[in-house]
């Protein structure tokens, strides 16, 4: 099994077809119209084409990343159904669930007159503004309260210092949609073929952050690009691995047909092997 090629193509048109494919074979092609639009809007709001916005600037959290984890979120849908979990996890819920992947980062977009620095100012709230974003987009799909409260609720479990566990749900398929929606945000940009790369861009994320909200020198978790991946793979091993099996109910395991391989965690046990390499390599070139 390998990744899909739209995690790797991070293209939208790509993401189309992949979640499209999903959709059918799960027999709701009728979605099809829904996740176009969205898709289209949100990759507009991105590109700098959306009333009121300004194009996404940054080089880590941008349009493929959005694109990967909705990929990965279509096939945790896709897993969870074939396994026949539980909660049963119908049309609706699955499209809401793409939907919150899609909107998920919509935060960081800057908008129009807001010129100073990047979107990556906004990284410590911007789970907040992506619900602020939601609500306001997502009436004009016909989304009802209670279904956009959902997808509120499944992105502000996204916000770096949230846990799922924290937040309150209405029904527990609304926290399922949050399990499958932290799961993709994470998974889909540890396994992703670029992550290595794309740590420098990371960092300089977290320090336009915590210069954003004044954070001071003595409480930031990284003061360098290579401490950040140096405790790259602790971050892995001791934070997100344990809190997608226990926060998030371990649904990771739907990436994989039983028996098989998960490409997803294998390929992030490569990246974690490439970033432990580089920041041996660093420490030696400092």
């Amino acid at each position: 099994m390998a990744l899909p090629t739209a995690i790797v193509a991070k293209d939208p048109g790509a993401t189309a077809t992949h979640l499209k494919t999903v959709f059918a074979s799960l027999g709701w092609s009728t979605s099809h119209p829904l996740i176009e639009r969205v898709l289209a809007d949100v990759t507009a709001a991105f590109w700098g084409n959306w009333p009121g916005y300004l194009a996404n600037d940054m080089r880590y959290h941008d349009l493929g990343h959005t694109l990967q984890a909705t990929v990965c979120a279509s096939d945790l849908i896709a897993g969870q159904a074939h396994a026949g979990a539980l909660p049963d996890f119908g049309q609706r819920a699955a499209e809401l669930t793409v939907v919150a992947a899609l909107l998920h980062d919509s935060g960081f977009l800057k908008h129009v007159g807001d010129t100073a620095g990047t979107g990556a100012k906004y990284t410590l709230v911007h789970e907040l503004r992506s619900c602020d974003f939601a609500r306001a987009y997502l009436p004009r799909l016909g989304l009802v309260p209670e279904e956009i409260d959902d997808v509120c609720s499944a992105i502000a479990c996204t916000g770096p210092r949230n846990r799922i566990s924290a937040q309150n749900f209405r029904t527990p398929l609304a926290r399922r949609m949050a399990c499958l929606l932290v799961t993709a945000d994470y998974v889909s940009q540890m396994c992703a073929p670029d992550y290595a790369d794309k740590l420098d861009h990371l960092f300089a994320e977290f320090v336009e952050a915590f210069e954003h909200e004044g954070v001071p020198p003595e409480r930031r978790p990284y003061h360098s690009a290579t401490e950040l991946k140096l405790k790259t793979p602790d971050f892995w091993t001791k934070f997100v691995r344990p809190m997608l099996e226990a926060e998030a109910d371990a649904v990771h395991r739907y990436l994989s047909p039983t028996g098989q391989p998960n490409a997803y965690l294998q390929a992030i046990d490569d990246n974690i092997a490439e970033v432990r390499r580089r920041a041996q390599e660093g420490l030696v070139t400092v």
